[in-house]
């Protein structure tokens, strides 16, 4: 805007030294600028001749400087690095009952492909700028920014997410993450990654609904695989993805279908291993004739096609 206000600055300037008035001057400046081009051109002198070729010279030029200008921003805005990050934002907008998996190292990631082989909607928050590329490949939702910012958890949806995993290395972090998060979604189910084994009970306190040890978790992997390895192929076998059979959780909602019905009704082509009550009370190898209340929770095992009906 500026360089256009110099060169119309100029022209009717240099019209008016060369003789002209101050409207002929602004009439012959915009019919130059506008290469309208005028019949008093001709009636100029040798030297308005050689001053009106400049000003349509500046005049090309500016306005050439200022597309290239207008296109790079296009560019950007389209292409570019905020381009790409309102894309990222529009398609976190659309999610619903998804998870939030803040950090994406060796933990995150793994939680991530569990979470595409069920078909979990989830979105990535991380502050590593390096991991972008990463992300970008893996073709996941992302945010690259602090996951400990009430802003940040906004923008990831977490007011309408159905969980989050704090797979953070620092454990000081996954506490303030744990805070912020339960601040802000009381019934959000938390997640929390725990290295050292204070860190336990602080992320309990904190409002993580579990916490998890990597290392203890891979002890008592260990443990099972020397003990019992037939379990533990049994609980890999039925891993989403693995198989047409699964083990499947089913939280019994006030407005499920499946409320007041015995489990032989409910439960048709799966097996009902397990009934936990909302009171916390265990029911394993449940009556088939027992009814399920508001707040059950369903463990049941099958193949995919008679558990979806279950799920629906």
């Amino acid at each position: 805007m500026s360089a256009i206000l110099v060169l119309l600055g100029y022209g009717i300037g240099g019209y008016m030294l060369l003789g002209s008035s101050l409207s002929s001057a602004a009439y012959l400046t915009m019919m130059t600028l506008t290469t309208e081009g005028s019949s008093a051109a001709d009636r100029l002198s040798t030297g308005g001749k050689l001053f009106t070729a400049s000003l349509a010279v500046l005049g090309v030029a500016v306005f050439v400087a200022a597309l290239g200008v207008a296109g790079t921003a296009l560019v950007e805005g389209r292409f570019g690095p905020r381009g790409r990050m309102r894309r990222m934002q529009h398609r976190i907008d659309t999610f619903r009952d998804h998870f939030i998996i803040c950090a994406y190292g060796r933990v995150g990631q793994a939680v991530a492909r569990e979470f595409e082989a069920d078909g979990i909607p989830f979105v990535v928050i991380d502050s590593k700028a390096e991991l972008e590329e990463v992300m970008q490949r893996d073709k996941v939702a992302y945010l690259i920014d602090n996951a400990s910012s009430e802003q940040v958890l906004r923008r990831a949806g977490i007011d309408r997410a159905r969980g989050l995993v704090c797979a953070v290395d620092s454990d000081a972090e996954n506490v303030y993450i744990t805070l912020t998060a339960r601040a802000l979604n009381p019934a959000i189910a938390i997640v929390s990654r725990a290295s050292e084994p204070a860190s336990v009970d602080r992320l309990a306190r904190a409002g993580a609904s579990s916490v998890v040890s990597p290392y203890v978790s891979s002890g008592r992997r260990m443990a099972l695989l020397a003990v019992r390895p037939h379990i533990v192929d049994f609980l890999e076998f039925s891993r989403p993805g693995t198989s047409d059979c699964r083990l499947e959780e089913i939280r019994i909602a006030a407005d499920s279908h499946l409320l007041g019905r015995p489990l032989r009704q409910a439960c048709k082509g799966v097996l009902p291993l397990l009934v936990r009550r909302a009171d916390g009370t265990l029911l394993p190898r449940p009556d088939p004739d027992s009814a399920l209340h508001p707040g059950d929770t369903l463990i049941v095992f099958g193949d995919l096609g008679a558990l979806r009906p279950i799920e629906e």
